[in-house]
């Protein structure tokens, strides 16, 4: 059986073979996939554990989720995206979504980086502080 730092490291090296000039490219992760999949060998099942995840945390760096109370307008969102873009570069996609709970700001996820303005944040804040 492969080792869990072995297998990570194939991933690893596969992964980079995936990247065209410095983003994944869908289709060569699609070969991969197919590949580890139904090549068989009992290394496979670890190795493709560990690219999907790589896949998964790429992707997730790469997506910013904006949340609201309500729908925002164009200019606002067009500020959003730029000074996104400006913060984690232009290969970012920006899904706006909207969420009642937060009452009222905005809350915005980029990987695991969280900026939240919201009122539902500040008061479960004052909530915990009291």
């Amino acid at each position: 059986m492969i080792s869990r730092k072995h297998a990570l490291r194939e991933a690893k090296h596969l992964f980079h073979l995936c990247r065209v000039n410095d983003a994944p490219d869908e289709n060569r992760i699609r070969q991969v996939v197919r590949y580890l999949a139904g090549a068989g060998y009992r290394d496979c099942p670890a190795i493709l554990a560990s690219f999907v995840r790589l896949v998964r945390l790429d992707r997730e760096q790469h997506t910013a989720t904006v949340e609201s109370a309500s729908p925002l307008p164009r200019e606002l969102r067009t500020d959003i995206q730029a000074g996104l873009a400006l913060r984690y570069g232009s290969g970012l996609t920006t899904a706006f979504t909207q969420r009642p709970s937060l009452i009222a700001g905005v809350r915005i996820q980029v990987g695991c980086n969280v900026y939240d303005s919201s009122v539902s944040a500040k008061l479960k804040t004052l909530a915990k502080n009291l």
